[in-house]
């Protein structure tokens, strides 16, 4: 998200364009893409209160030494590297959460798991925008370090020891391939990702070039855009339980597809943040709605399923981004 939010300074600072400096967010969803899965197999076994603090020390860390890289060129990488924390964390928080739940309150924990999206939404992307446009994204990056490294302090101290799923197995993954309803749900996953990450990455620059707007403004378009987003998710989160994955998920596609259809409408900046209403109030909620349901469909192959989850929304981030460039 730090990289969407400081596109414009990026670009004035690295000396390279829009659609160059989108390639940082490309090469980092390829990178997530490739991690998720296959890191889920090699930390399997570890303890996740350890093994999710470490994966938030090494972004962080990452964040850190990236901030302070002289060009795009040595930039690049070291932004790659520093995701692969979020490639462990990310599907091992949910995977975790799912173990730690009740069964009747799983997909209510695993949604709101997904509620940090929304959060870093409304309080880091208009944050690091406003920060990239006023000081630079080098302290927007380091703001990320920081973040990151409070994040790892509070997980070591909340979450439990012991917390260990079940080891990925080669005939787990030969029967979530084999499954029919489970590949149909990622595939949905796969394209809405693609769609949404083919705007969604250049929002700044969009918002400054097209529609005139100044850093502050662009801060409020992301800081409202989130605070919808959070609006979505705790509903999602709230009655998921009740109305069923399957409907929330529906209902949350048809937001999102609602705003992509208006987007011709978008003619300022107010008209723009209504067209944009219904995205926000689905984008982070289908996302929690789906790793619920693939949760809940076989609980048995949760990991699994939430390490294939996490590949179908990064394999999708890097086409979008590049296409949107």
């Amino acid at each position: 998200m730090v990289t969407a939010g400081t596109l414009n300074d990026l670009t004035r600072s690295l000396q390279v364009s829009v659609a160059v400096a989108g390639q940082l967010l490309a090469v980092a969803a390829v990178v997530l893409a490739l991690g998720a899965p296959l890191l889920a197999a090699v930390v399997a076994g570890i303890d996740r209160r350890r093994l999710l603090a470490l994966a938030l020390l090494w972004f962080a860390g990452g964040h850190l030494i990236a901030a302070l890289m002289p060009t795009y060129a040595a930039l690049m990488p070291v932004r790659a590297i520093s995701v692969l924390g979020a490639a462990v964390f990310t599907p091992q928080a949910a995977a975790a959460v799912g173990v730690m739940a009740m069964p009747a309150q799983r997909g209510r924990a695993i949604t709101f798991i997904f509620l940090g999206w929304s959060v870093s939404s409304v309080m880091g992307m208009p944050l690091s925008a406003w920060i990239g446009e006023a000081h630079g994204w080098r302290w927007a990056f380091a703001l990320v370090a920081v973040l990151a490294t409070v994040a790892a302090l509070w997980v070591w101290r909340t979450v439990p020891d012991g917390v260990r799923p079940a080891a990925l197995s080669r005939a787990a993954w030969a029967r979530v391939f084999g499954h029919p309803a489970l590949m149909a749900t990622v595939m949905v996953t796969v394209f809405s990702a693609a769609g949404q990450f083919t705007l969604f990455t250049y929002f700044a620059p969009y918002y400054r070039q097209v529609l005139g707007a100044t850093p502050g403004e662009i801060s409020a378009m992301f800081a409202v855009f989130g605070a919808i987003g959070v609006v979505g998710n705790v509903m999602v989160a709230r009655h998921i339980d009740r109305i069923g994955a399957p409907r929330a998920v529906l209902a949350m596609l048809v937001c999102i597809a609602t705003s992509l259809l208006l987007w011709p409408l978008g003619t300022s900046l107010p008209l723009m943040m209504a067209v944009l209403a219904p995205w926000a109030l689905g984008c982070f909620a289908s996302q929690s709605a789906q790793q619920a349901r693939l949760g809940l469909v076989a609980p048995a192959l949760a990991p699994e399923l939430i390490a294939l989850y996490s590949w179908g929304v990064y394999a999708r981030q890097a086409p979008g981004a590049i296409r949107g460039g």
